[in-house]
């Protein structure tokens, strides 16, 4: 099983590395620049050496770097909307100097002015930075559906995918506490939800699971995470998910609120479930 949490850079991709390997996991993911900025931090070719080493060695795999929440590829406003294709241009050329294959955004905001206008923004913005020639698949976050968010729905997703022009650089990043806020009943009927993205999407473009629980109700479309045996999604639902065959190579990771210990104990709960 490939598993990890969300690591800080504050100090350096080596101390995220080592902080990943002390609790346990063999992946993690990390924010490309300030979550509720814009800053991003400076790359060091000695940084980048040390944590590719991990790489080459085979201590971590398939790392998942995730935009910033400022990123909004669907605003009405014009100044947002060149800010988030500014980061999507840049951290998509950051991320290439990375041993990093995958990146994770949420799909945007629509701000008022409608799902399918945002939609158009988002497929727009894709098309104009993507070239196909880039070596990370590029994620689209399953959401809760809070406010005016785009992607709670496997149609919404479909419409982005569909509308790009080099849609095979795109993927999804399953989220599970999303999914159960938006809607989507994984307690009680995972496989029938799965088989439902199957049709609409693909199983295949499934790259990556954020395992998280939800502090809220079933279909609150509110986004709120807790602990894996806290919250109100059964833990069963977690051992069904990671030991699907089909996500035998997928990473997941923990976004929970917890600090390094914390993950540590999931880790290990976690991986005591698991069948691989």
């Amino acid at each position: 099983m490939i598993i990890g949490s969300h690591i800080s850079i504050a100090k350096g991709y080596p101390k995220a590395a080592k902080d990943a390997l002390s609790i346990g996991a063999n992946t993690f993911q990390f924010f490309t620049r300030n979550p509720r900025g814009g800053k991003a931090r400076k790359l060091d070719p000695i940084e980048i050496d040390k944590l590719r080493l991990h790489v080459e060695n085979g201590d971590l795999v398939n790392l998942l770097a995730h935009a910033p929440y400022t990123m909004n590829l669907a605003s009405k406003n014009e100044s947002t909307l060149e800010f988030g294709r500014m980061i999507l241009k840049e951290d998509i050329k950051r991320l290439s100097m990375l041993p990093c294959n995958l990146y994770v955004f949420h799909p945007g905001s629509h701000t008022g002015q409608g799902i399918d206008e945002g939609i158009n923004k988002i497929v727009d913005a894709l098309n104009a930075i993507l070239t196909g020639d880039e070596e990370l698949s590029i994620l689209l976050e399953t959401m809760s559906g809070k406010g005016t968010e785009i992607g709670s729905t496997f149609e919404e997703l479909k419409m982005i995918i569909d509308g790009v022009n080099f849609s095979d650089r795109l993927g999804v990043c399953l989220d599970t506490c999303h999914l159960y806020s938006a809607g989507y009943d994984i307690v009680n009927n995972l496989e029938g939800v799965l088989t439902k993205f199957d049709k609409k999407i693909g199983l295949n473009k499934i790259k990556a699971i954020h395992l998280n629980n939800s502090k809220t109700d079933f279909n609150s479309h509110k986004d709120r995470h807790d602990k894996i045996k806290e919250g109100t999604i059964d833990i069963k639902l977690f051992e069904n998910i990671i030991n699907i065959e089909s996500f035998k190579n997928v990473p997941f990771i923990l976004e929970t609120p917890n600090e390094l210990e914390g993950y540590t104990a999931e880790i290990k709960m976690l991986r005591s479930l698991s069948d691989s």
